[in-house]
C-alpha cells in the first residue's frame, strides 16, 4: 500500500545516496508561462531511476539481500539497480538486450553488476530475468510497477514542493508510469489543487490509450527516439494511480522532442535524453494548458547515446527553423551562382553545403539544379530568404 509516510521514509533513506538536483528557471521554453526545470538528468547515474531502485532494495529482508537481485532494462533502470546493489553490498544481475548501446552496458557494468546480454529485445531480457529469478531465487526489481519503487520516485514530488512552494503544475514523462505515479501521489496528497500532466511519445502511447479505453492496453509495437519511455504496456498499479491522480496525459512527436533537446542544450547547457525532454517538448509546443502558471518540467534523465545525439540535433534544427534546404533551378550560364550568393549574403543566410547538378531528368537540357543547405535563425528568416530569391527571379523547386 502506497502511503505518504512511505514516500517520506524513502526520502529519509535516499539521503545517503542522492545528489540534490536543482530547480532552475527556464523563461524561454514558453514565454506564456513561468517555466522551471527539475534537473534529474544531473542525478547520480544520470537519471531519477536510482531513487526507486535504491529504496526498493533498502526494504528487502536480509534473506532476500543474501540471494541478490535481478533486473531487466535497456538503460537507466539497469544503472539505478546496479548502483543501489553496490551501495547495499549485494549481488545484482542485469539482463540487457544484446542491441543495447555499448555505453549503457559499460556504465551498468561499472557499478559492479553482472551483465547478462540476451539475444532479442527488452521483452526477451525481461523473460530471461524472470527465469533467473525462479532458478536462482533472486528478487526481481521491477522498473515501475512496484509500490516501493513508486514511493522512491515520489520523493521528487516532496522536493519540488520544498523547492518551489508556489508551483501550479508539474509536467512528467510517462513510460510504464512509475515516475508520474509517485510524483502525482505525493504532490496531490499535499497540494490537491496542483495540476499533474503526463507526456508520452506519440510512437509509444501505451498509457494514453489505456486511460482512454479504461483498461490496460499492450501495444503491438513502439517506435520513438525517447527510448527510456518506449514501453508497450503500463503497469497495473501505475495505471490505477494515473487514473486517480493525473489530470491529463498528452503525446509529443520525435521532432518536437528533438527541438526540446536542442533548446535545453543551447539555452541551459543541459544534456537530456529523449525521455527526459518530452516534458519540455509538451510545454514548448503548447500541448498542456500552462499559460500564466508556475510550471515545472521534470527532466528525468540525461543518458542520451552520443552516437545519435548529432542526428537528434539535426532534427531539432530543422523542426525549429534553424536549418533549411533549398533546391533552385538555374539557367546553365555564368554568374547564376553569384546572383544566388548575393541574395543569401544580403539576407544573412549561412551556407553549410552546396551541390551543383547539371543533368537532371526533371529539368530542361539548358538548366541545372543548385541544392544549398543553410543555417537560419527561425521560420520567419527562412521565409525572407525564399521570398528574396523569388523576387530576384530565381525558381525554387522545393516549396
Amino acid at each position: 500500500m502506497l502511503t505518504l509516510d512511505k514516500v517520506y521514509h524513502a526520502k529519509h533513506v535516499l539521503k545517503e545516496v542522492l545528489r540534490p538536483t536543482q530547480v532552475i528557471n527556464a523563461p524561454l521554453i514558453n514565454p506564456k508561462a513561468n517555466v522551471f526545470l527539475k534537473t534529474e538528468n544531473l542525478q547520480v547515474t544520470g537519471s531519477f531511476k536510482v531513487r526507486g531502485a535504491y529504496y526498493k532494495i533498502s526494504q528487502l529482508s536480509e534473506e532476500e539481500k543474501a540471494h541478490g537481485v535481478v533486473a531487466c532494462s535497456a538503460g537507466n533502470h539497469a544503472q539505478g539497480v546496479a548502483l543501489a546493489a553496490q551501495k547495499s553490498g549485494i549481488k545484482a544481475v542485469i539482463c540487457l538486450p544484446d542491441g543495447a548501446p555499448i555505453s549503457k552496458v559499460e556504465a551498468t557494468r561499472s557499478y559492479g553488476a553482472e551483465i547478462c546480454l540476451v539475444e532479442g529485445v527488452y521483452d526477451d531480457a525481461h523473460n530471461k530475468a524472470i527465469q533467473l529469478r525462479d532458478e536462482k531465487n533472486y528478487t526481481f526489481i521491477h522498473p515501475f510497477d512496484d509500490e516501493n519503487v513508486i514511493a522512491g520516485q515520489g520523493t521528487i514530488g516532496l522536493e519540488l514542493l520544498e523547492q518551489l512552494p508556489g508551483v501550479d503544475a508539474v509536467v512528467v514523462p510517462v513510460g510504464g508510469g512509475g515516475l508520474i505515479s509517485g510524483v502525482a501521489f505525493a504532490m496531490k496528497s499535499l497540494k490537491p489543487d496542483l495540476k499533474v500532466y503526463g507526456v508520452q511519445a506519440s510512437g509509444a502511447p501505451s498509457m494514453v490509450e489505456s486511460i482512454a479505453e479504461d483498461k490496460i492496453k499492450c501495444l503491438d509495437s513502439v517506435a520513438t527516439i525517447a527510448d527510456g519511455i518506449k514501453v508497450k504496456e503500463p503497469g497495473e498499479h501505475t495505471f490505477e494511480y494515473c487514473k486517480k491522480y493525473v489530470d491529463e496525459i498528452v503525446t509529443v512527436t520525435d521532432d518536437e522532442v528533438s527541438s526540446a533537446i536542442l533548446a535545453l542544450i543551447e539555452q541551459h547547457k543541459l544534456i537530456a535524453e529523449g525521455a527526459g525532454a518530452v516534458s519540455v517538448a509538451a510545454v514548448m509546443f503548447d500541448k498542456v494548458p500552462v499559460e500564466g502558471k508556475n510550471v515545472v518540467c521534470l527532466v528525468s534523465g540525461g543518458n542520451i547515446d552520443v552516437t545519435i545525439l548529432s542526428r537528434v540535433i539535426k532534427r531539432g534544427l530543422l523542426k525549429s527553423g534553424r536549418s533549411d534546404t533549398l533546391t533552385i533551378q538555374l539557367e546553365d550560364k555564368p554568374g547564376q551562382l553569384m546572383g544566388v550568393s548575393k541574395v543569401l549574403a544580403k539576407l544573412g543566410g549561412n551556407v553549410v553545403s552546396i551541390h551543383h547538378e547539371r543533368a537532371s531528368e526533371d529539368s530542361d537540357i539548358t538548366d541545372c539544379l543548385l541544392r544549398i543547405v543553410l543555417e537560419t535563425r527561425n521560420y520567419e528568416h527562412i521565409k525572407q530568404i525564399r521570398q528574396g530569391l523569388i523576387d530576384a527571379g530565381f525558381n525554387i523547386v522545393n516549396k
